[in-house]
């Protein structure tokens, strides 16, 4: 499975696999030779690249993770393969306006705003459950819900219509 870290600015794409009790890791699609070992049951790894170790201390959840090394503190945000294309589509939605589409199946959850409200970018419009983990939908620009297409229990499809967002006035 593929993971996006994001360090900073930079994105990195990782791939882990393992195949007969090896890690195999590419990083930005090349292969990338890594050893590792849990030092506890605390998130504390020892990871061995190009010949050197490096202690690392891992803290966090599934989306956001801090890893700290020899002092140093690395804030990571983490998306998998799913996430990124739905996260994409939403960036790349008309900002300002336009339709917001399901871009997997699921069921929705939960919808966080009503019609006439006026949401900011990235703002949480509604939660999406797909493949059992729920997905929180974001506006992908300023604006205004027009029409909510779903409601908390339906069942959607991909490329089914969510919501509709007008562009703020003023624009």
């Amino acid at each position: 499975m593929k993971t996006f870290v994001k360090i900073g600015e930079t994105t990195h794409e990782v791939e882990l696999t393992e195949r007969l009790g090896e890690l195999i890791v590419h990083l930005d699609g090349e292969p990338c030779e890594v050893e590792y070992a849990e030092a506890d049951n605390l998130g504390q790894i020892v990871l061995i690249h190009g010949g050197k170790s490096y202690a690392m201390s891992i803290e966090g959840g599934p989306h956001e993770i801090a890893i700290t090394i020899a002092g140093h503190r690395y804030d990571c945000e983490l998306e998998d393969e799913r996430e990124r294309a739905a996260n994409l589509a939403a960036r790349a939605a008309n900002k300002g306006g336009g339709l917001l589409k399901a871009v997997m199946p699921g069921v929705v959850v939960e919808v966080l705003v009503e019609a006439g409200e006026a949401v900011t970018e990235g703002q949480p419009l509604l939660i999406l459950e797909a493949m059992k983990m729920q997905n929180e939908i974001g506006a992908p620009g300023d604006g205004v819900v027009k029409t909510l297409h779903a409601s908390a229990g339906d069942a959607v499809g991909a490329g089914d219509k969510l919501v509709t967002l007008a562009a703020p006035e003023g624009e």
